[in-house]
């Protein structure tokens, strides 16, 4: 109920960030490879610092 007002950590910033780009790189894959090639590459940069903030 009160999941409004709560701020969002770092972590759930970058799983949805995370998410934004895996989709945009899958609506690119039906266009262009190269640009949805680009997307996922950011995506897993996005899912290194995921899982380095996870271990630490």
């Amino acid at each position: 109920m009160f999941k409004l007002f709560k701020k969002k950590s770092k972590i759930d910033k970058l799983q949805d960030e995370y998410r934004r780009l895996l989709e945009e790189s899958y609506k690119l894959s039906f266009t262009s490879r190269r640009e949805s090639d680009k997307k996922q590459a950011e995506a897993d940069i996005v899912l290194q610092q995921i899982e380095s903030l996870k271990s630490n």
